[in-house]
């Protein structure tokens, strides 16, 4: 009888839940046998951290944030033969594939044990929607929702009080939440990685609303975003070039949302508030989207296993479950176009 193994790893995003249930619902009715690990790849290093999955242990979680299983963003690939130590530990716990849940930094890691021969296929999931080949990752739906309910609600208290709004969100190195979340919410400006701007062009934008008759100013900006105006005080606010075990600064310490509004204010006299939405972006209940995508993505990923098809990972692509290697999810980024970004200035 085959065993199989299930894990999240890196950021939580709302979906997971729904994408664990699934992939062990299709186990157990394949007639398989489910272990969770727990906490990402933290739970496949040293003596491990397992438990036995049962149909019990996924009733009901569907429409719950998080993870039942934890999560972390512990990366074998620094430990010395890292690799080679899942993939023994998992063999020595009879635990026969590995569905592998996350982003880059994770199914970098399953990329790296399929080179190794071990049977693992993986489901895309991370809110900045980032990954390489396919259409949706977890978790992306839910946290535009976050920051489109966010908006709506600032935009009244901007117009009572005549502020500019600052909207920090999540994207670390592309902007699709920011993006999405920013067009569907009404902001008049979206910063993002992809597209810099300067200092002058947010003040110059804010002047002409204002000669315009628009007295106040939704902006939104990604966590990411490079603005050579701003780099003293986040250096400042940062305190520390802190890096987790893939390398990421942590930026919601360094408060790119903060010192944009504390320049804006400066530079323009006109009151400005910040918002930063942070991990509410992570948290609460999947949207319908991201649990049906979930749903089906997990189910694909079960088969994928059965069929010893390892390296693989289900996506969507053009509304349709597709699969394709690992490696064409994180050979690169996908970078908001250009196209998406000019529609948004014509709001601006």
């Amino acid at each position: 009888m085959m065993r199989i193994g299930i894990l999240t790893g890196g950021g939580d995003a709302p979906g997971l839940n729904a994408a664990i249930r699934a992939a062990a619902r299709r186990a157990f009715q394949r007639g398989f046998q489910v272990t969770g690990i727990k906490n990402g790849w933290a739970g496949c290093l040293n003596a491990g951290d397992f438990e036995s999955l049962t149909p019990a242990s996924v009733r009901g979680i569907l429409p719950l944030g998080g993870t039942i299983l934890g999560t972390s963003r512990t990366n074998p690939m620094k430990e010395k033969d890292g690799v080679q130590q899942v993939i023994s530990l998992l063999r020595g716990n009879g635990i026969d594939g590995l569905v592998a849940i996350g982003g880059d930094d994770t199914l970098s890691v399953a990329a790296a044990m399929s080179d190794a021969g071990y049977l693992v296929v993986g489901v895309p999931k991370t809110i900045d929607n980032d990954l390489s080949a396919t259409e949706f990752c977890i978790g992306f739906d839910t946290a535009v929702g976050v920051v489109v309910e966010a908006l709506d609600r600032l935009h009244t208290t901007a117009s009572a009080h005549h502020r500019v709004m600052v909207v920090e969100v999540m994207g670390r190195d592309t902007g699709w939440v920011a993006m999405i979340g920013g067009l569907a919410g009404g902001a008049d400006m979206i910063i993002i990685p992809e597209f810099p701007v300067s200092l002058d062009q947010v003040v110059e934008h804010l002047h002409r609303r204002r000669g315009e008759g628009k007295d106040f100013s939704i902006i939104v900006i990604a966590e990411g975003a490079k603005m050579q105006a701003l780099e003293p005080a986040m250096a400042i606010a940062a305190g520390s070039d802190k890096r987790d075990a893939f390398g990421h600064v942590q930026l919601a310490k360094q408060g790119v949302g903060d010192a944009l509004s504390t320049r804006i204010e400066d530079a323009t006299g006109f009151e400005t508030r910040v918002t930063v939405l942070g991990h509410l972006q992570r948290g609460g209940s999947p949207s319908p989207v991201d649990r049906i995508w979930a749903t089906r993505l997990g189910v694909a990923a079960t088969d994928l296993l059965a069929e010893h098809r390892g390296g693989f990972i289900p996506i969507r692509h053009n509304g349709e479950i597709k699969v394709v290697p690992l490696r064409a999810v994180i050979e690169e980024q996908r970078k908001v176009p250009k196209d998406l970004y000019q529609l948004a200035n014509v709001f601006a």
